[in-house]
């Protein structure tokens, strides 16, 4: 039997009248987007959660800033779901004159034992 999670954003299933599930494959690439889209500060229960990649948007691209982008990633994603993957690579790139970074990120899944991939632009 496979496992379903909550869908992120919550939202209600308009067949069932219940919270709408997503495989869970799905539901770890969606709370990855929600760690790195989400600013230190921005939720209010919780404070530290987040990665504050949005801040760095605008910085002058450079290998500098990849690796600081790779770091903050990889703390993030360890702290926050540190037991539901295992980062294996992280890549950043992206348009940094459209203000843009793109973050490509391979991970195995923990419970599953199988590899995935997820993408993030942040804008």
């Amino acid at each position: 039997m496979e496992r379903h999670d909550y869908a992120y954003p919550f939202r209600i299933d308009g067949d069932s009248r219940r919270a709408q599930q997503s495989p869970y494959a799905t539901h770890v690439r969606q709370m990855i987007r929600q760690v790195l889209l989400t600013s230190p500060g921005e939720r209010v229960d919780l404070p530290e959660f987040g990665c504050g990649l949005r801040q760095l948007i605008f910085a002058p691209h450079s290998e500098a800033l990849e690796a600081s982008v790779k770091i903050l990633i990889l703390q993030s994603l360890n702290k926050w779901l540190g037991s539901q993957i295992s980062v294996k690579d992280v890549r950043v790139g992206g348009d940094p004159d459209a203000g843009e970074l793109r973050i490509d990120i391979d991970y195995l899944l923990v419970e599953t034992q199988s590899t995935d991939r997820t993408a993030v632009l942040v804008r």
